[in-house]
C-alpha cells in the first residue's frame, strides 16, 4: 500500500512538472508572431514595435515579424487585426489614433474597446512641435506671429487625418486663434522625409518618431506637449510654459490582441512585456524616444485607453473637429 501510495505522489508530481510547460506553452502562440503596425517604417510606432518585438522573438523562441498596414490614421491595421483569430499569431502596436481618436471622428469597421484584447501599455510620449533648419519662427511665439501673418498659408504635417499630430495642430490653432494648413501623410516617417526636405514647414511630430532627426541636427525642437517635461528634452519648453497653459497632447503605444484573444494569454504575454521593458537596452531606447509610463497589467491599460476615447471624443465635439477623410 505504501509503495503505491508513494508511487502516486510521485506520479501527480511528475506530471505536474511536465505540465508546467504545457500551460505555459499553451499561453502563448504556437507560431510565428506577426505584430501589425498601423503606419509607415521609421515612425515612432514602427520604432518600439521592433524594439519589444526582437525581445519577445528572443524570449518566446519563435519568429517575431513586424508589419506595416499604413494609412487612414492607423485604423486599417486595427481594421484588419479586430478580425484576426485570438490565437496569438496576430498582435497589434494599438495608438491613440486608431483607438482614441479616429473612433470620435468616423464610423469605424471595429469597435475600439469591444474588439481588443489589452495586453501592456508600452509608453507613452509628448509630441515634439518642430521645423527644419530652414524656418524663420523658431520659437512658438514667432510661430504664432508668422501664422497671424499669413493666415492658411503655414502648413504643419502630420501621420493622417485624424491623428495625433492633426488634434496637437487643432488645439493650437484653436487656442492660438491662427489658421494653418493641415498636410496629412501615412505616417511619420514620409512626413518627415518632407519636413526635413522643406515641403512642409512644421509638424508636432510624435518624440519617438522625432527624436533621431532632432539630434541628428537636421530638424528643430521648439516645444514638447506634455505638461511635464521628458527627460530626453530638459531644454525644450513645453507648450504650457510657452503661453499655452493646460496644452496637453501625447502620443501613446501599446500591445493589443483581437478581441476574441484569451484573457489568460494576455496575461502570460503582459509578463513577457513588462520583463522588455524593464531590460536596460529598452528603458535606453525608451528613454530617448521620451517614451514614459510603459508595463503595468492589462486591467490598467484597458482603463487607460477607455479615458483616452472619452477625452478625445470631447476635444473632437468641442473643436468641431471633420475627420476630413
Amino acid at each position: 500500500m505504501m509503495q503505491r501510495r508513494t508511487f502516486t505522489a510521485g506520479a501527480v508530481a511528475a506530471a505536474a512538472t511536465l505540465a508546467a510547460p504545457l500551460v505555459r506553452a499553451q499561453n502563448l502562440p504556437a507560431g510565428p508572431v506577426r505584430i501589425i503596425v498601423g503606419f509607415a517604417p521609421g515612425g515612432g510606432t514602427d520604432i518600439l514595435a521592433r524594439v519589444i518585438g526582437q525581445k519577445l522573438a528572443d524570449m518566446w523562441k519563435t519568429q517575431v515579424i513586424v508589419e506595416n498596414k499604413a494609412g487612414a490614421s492607423g485604423t486599417i491595421a486595427a481594421d484588419f487585426v479586430a478580425k484576426q483569430p485570438g490565437d496569438g499569431s496576430v498582435l497589434h502596436m494599438a495608438h491613440i489614433n486608431s483607438h482614441a481618436i479616429v473612433p470620435g471622428l468616423q464610423k469605424l469597421g471595429y469597435d475600439a474597446e469591444k474588439d481588443f484584447q489589452p495586453i501592456s501599455m508600452v509608453g507613452v510620449t509628448p509630441n515634439l512641435l518642430i521645423c527644419n533648419q530652414s524656418q524663420p519662427a523658431k520659437t512658438v511665439k514667432e510661430l504664432v506671429d508668422l501664422c497671424k501673418a499669413n493666415p492658411g498659408k503655414i502648413s504643419f504635417g502630420s501621420a493622417g487625418n485624424g491623428s495625433a499630430q492633426h488634434l496637437a495642430l487643432e488645439m493650437f490653432m484653436l487656442q492660438a486663434g491662427v489658421k494653418a494648413i493641415h498636410v496629412p501623410y501615412k505616417g511619420s516617417g514620409p512626413m518627415l522625409t518632407d519636413l526635413i526636405g522643406g515641403t512642409v514647414q512644421y509638424s508636432f511630430d510624435t518624440m519617438t518618431a522625432a527624436t533621431p532627426h532632432v539630434k541628428g541636427g537636421k530638424a528643430i525642437a521648439i516645444a514638447q506637449t506634455r505638461q511635464a517635461k521628458a527627460k530626453a528634452y530638459p531644454n525644450v519648453p513645453t507648450m504650457a510654459e510657452s503661453g499655452f497653459p493646460g496644452f496637453e497632447a501625447t502620443t501613446w503605444y501599446g500591445l493589443v490582441g483581437p478581441g476574441r484573444m484569451p484573457v489568460a494569454m494576455a496575461k502570460r504575454m503582459n509578463e513577457d512585456v513588462n520583463k522588455a521593458l524593464q531590460m536596460p537596452d529598452v528603458m535606453e531606447r525608451l528613454a530617448a524616444s521620451g517614451a514614459e509610463d510603459g508595463g503595468g497589467s492589462t486591467e490598467k491599460f484597458a482603463e487607460f485607453m477607455k479615458v483616452e476615447l472619452v477625452k478625445w471624443a470631447k476635444v473632437i465635439k468641442d473643436g468641431n473637429v471633420k475627420a476630413e477623410i
